[in-house]
């Protein structure tokens, strides 16, 4: 995990990726948002380095916290104060205290009982009306390098997803793939990969290095005008999947 850290670290301001999924959350943090007087109170459940607490840091009061002392150490360095350590499995904050909750590319690192009790904690900390974003990796023949690095335990499929947070209570508002734009030269990528057997754990991180720019920037443009279209329609693949979810009324 602490391959995958340092190696996030460096790319998250600048890889296409990384500008992809933010443009995609966006649309589902202003409905998460809609409702609540500012400042919205949000949490980021396993935070990594915290650089999701700054970013959701521009709708709300943001924290975030993560079992990772060297993710927590990155994230203090860059100057990130409101960061706390724990497992997701028993957060540190009290019942009903947040408006928006979230947890990127967190839960399928996790075994079940694990992730069945951090939803669960998810669902606990949020106010009645509340909202949960959630992203995890998707489809199954997309397994590759990039999974030995995060520690991948499964890859979602919608059904998955949406049981699995509907069985903590919620009720699902949104789910979509996204990174349909790559999803082809990603499956030739994977299988070639699993053909020749994935990498060690400190060799997979070339799958999180930044390209050489135009391609990151010609990237970033596809992944842009996938989130215009995203905002509109679900898309039917894609190597993540991205769900908003509700925690009903009282």
């Amino acid at each position: 995990m602490e391959h995958l850290l340092r190696a996030t670290a460096r790319a998250e301001a600048r890889h296409f990726w990384f500008r992809g999924f933010r443009a995609f959350v966006t649309p589902l943090i202003q409905i998460a948002l809609a409702r609540p007087a500012p400042p919205a109170a949000i949490l980021d459940c396993g935070c990594g380095t915290g650089a999701n607490v700054e970013w959701l840091g521009r709708y709300g009061r943001a924290y975030g916290f993560d079992l990772s002392q060297i993710g927590l150490r990155i994230g203090r360095e860059a100057g990130r104060t409101r960061l706390a350590r724990a497992t997701v499995a028993a957060a540190p904050f009290p019942s009903e205290a947040f408006d928006l909750v979230t947890s990127f590319d967190v839960l399928y690192s996790l075994d079940d009982r694990v992730e069945a009790a951090a939803i669960a904690e998810m669902f606990r900390v949020l106010k009645p009306g509340g909202h949960a974003i959630v992203n995890v990796a998707a489809m199954n023949l997309l397994r590759g390098d990039h999974s030995v690095l995060s520690r991948e335990v499964r890859r979602y499929s919608r059904s998955d997803l949406r049981e699995r947070l509907e069985a903590a209570g919620f009720s699902i508002v949104r789910l979509t793939y996204t990174n349909a734009t790559l999803f082809a030269p990603l499956l030739a990528a994977r299988f070639l990969q699993r053909r020749r057997g994935l990498r060690s754990e400190p060799d997979a991180d070339t799958e999180i290095r930044v390209p050489p720019e135009p391609l990151n920037a010609l990237m970033s443009l596809a992944m842009r005008l996938e989130a215009v279209w995203i905002r509109r329609f679900d898309a039917p693949f894609g190597s993540s999947l991205l769900g908003l979810a509700r925690k009903p009324d009282r």
